[in-house]
């Protein structure tokens, strides 16, 4: 950022840019399912000379805590992070209505962050400072594969992206469009595939899934699954079944369905579903368009193919469908430094955590002009020329 200064400064004059943290406190909050984050939410704020209180979704408060003890070992000075755990309902209210609030860093649901920002708009006149607001909510995250596609990386790519962390992941694949012409040799090897997972105790790490994070998600996500299997337009191919007679385990789930607008292929899930539509290969560019259109989401897309057109053409067509668009690989798994992450529309405010561009909406800019040779004359020297 030292690098970002003013391209010039005239003879007797310097030209500097400052960068200051805001004037009040940052509202970090983190979600159950990415424990790491939860260190990158006050963390980023606090890095760039801000104090912020922490709140850590109430189903991960042990992590979220362990994770503030590191910080402090490591040095941190007392007050800069404020760990508050607590329930939203309780906390968010008195937040928002303080008038130092600068900013809020947000990780979770996009109903709690709507809510959250009509909340702020409400009471923009009680702050100090136009709060800002950075937020990395849900998604609806799709799988878009050619007829020239590797069957075996395309199979291995939506098991992996649905059903790894029980699909619990902002970016976990949920919608796969699949061309007819390679479904039935694909079907074989993916069924294979995801009946050969096992689940049980996550410490046990010849298991790929494990059970659900609570009640309320259990229950939205068999709801789920039971729409489908009632459904004339859906077939549950694998999967199907769930139980929370001890924890709560759903089976990997995949769905296909003749509609391409079906419940499953357009809402959020959160847990380990899979909804798969069968496409004529002569309907790539309609396709594209098509997944473009069917979700208010935009975080993570992915297209599977050997051909270097079709690649472009999905990458060009798809172009604001995803924030991050991963080429032959899996949508999920992003990298801190290496795919900065965030997506646009319903999916958040595209800030891209552990990036530069996250960094710079929590200081505010201050320009400096120093002039080492000022004029003592109020008349500029071309009123004396008339």
């Amino acid at each position: 950022m030292s690098q970002h200064q003013p391209m010039y400064s005239p003879e007797n004059i310097t030209n500097t840019l400052e960068m200051r943290p805001l004037e009040g406190f940052i509202f970090a909050v983190s979600p159950f399912n990415f424990a790491s984050i939860g260190g990158n939410l006050p963390s980023a704020p606090a890095l760039m000379g801000n104090v912020a209180i922490w709140k850590p979704a109430s189903s991960a408060v042990l992590p979220a805590y362990y994770i503030m003890r590191l910080l402090e070992e490591a040095g941190l000075p007392k007050g800069v992070i404020n760990f508050v755990p607590g329930s939203g309902s309780t906390i968010g209210p008195i937040i928002m209505d303080h008038t130092m609030l600068a900013g809020v860093h947000f990780t979770g649901s996009t109903k709690v962050f709507k809510g959250m920002w009509s909340t702020i708009g409400k009471n923009i006149d009680k702050y100090l400072s136009y709060p800002r607001i950075v937020g990395e909510t849900g998604g609806k995250d799709f799988c878009v594969a050619h007829e020239s596609a590797n069957i075996d990386v395309l199979s291995t790519a939506m098991v992996r992206g649905a059903f790894e962390y029980q699909g619990q992941k902002c970016s976990a694949m949920s919608r796969a469009y699949i061309p007819s012409t390679i479904w039935p040799s694909l079907k074989e090897i993916y069924v294979d595939q995801v009946k050969s997972i096992t689940m049980g105790d996550p410490e046990d790490f010849s298991h790929f899934m494990n059970a659900v994070i609570d009640q309320s998600a259990f229950d939205s996500i068999k709801n789920y699954i039971d729409y489908a299997k009632k459904s004339s337009s859906a077939e549950v191919i694998t999967g199907g079944n769930y139980d929370d007679a001890d924890g709560y385990f759903i089976e990997p789930t995949t769905i296909v369905t003749s509609d391409p607008n079906f419940k499953t292929m357009c809402e959020e899930i959160f847990g380990p579903v899979l909804t798969i539509y069968i496409y004529e290969p002569n309907e790539w560019s309609k396709v594209l368009k098509l997944i473009d259109s069917t979700s208010e989401y935009a975080l993570t897309g992915c297209v599977i193919s050997e051909d270097k057109s079709a690649i472009i053409e999905a990458k060009d067509s798809l172009n604001h469908s995803a924030g991050n668009f991963y080429i032959n690989d899996k949508p999920t798994g992003a990298v801190v430094g290496q795919q900065p992450f965030g997506g646009s529309r319903a999916s958040g405010t595209n800030d891209k955590a552990g990036s530069m561009f996250n960094l710079i909406r929590w200081v505010s800019m201050r320009t400096i002009k120093e002039s080492s040779n000022s004029p003592t004359d109020y008349r500029y020297p071309f009123m004396d020329e008339s």
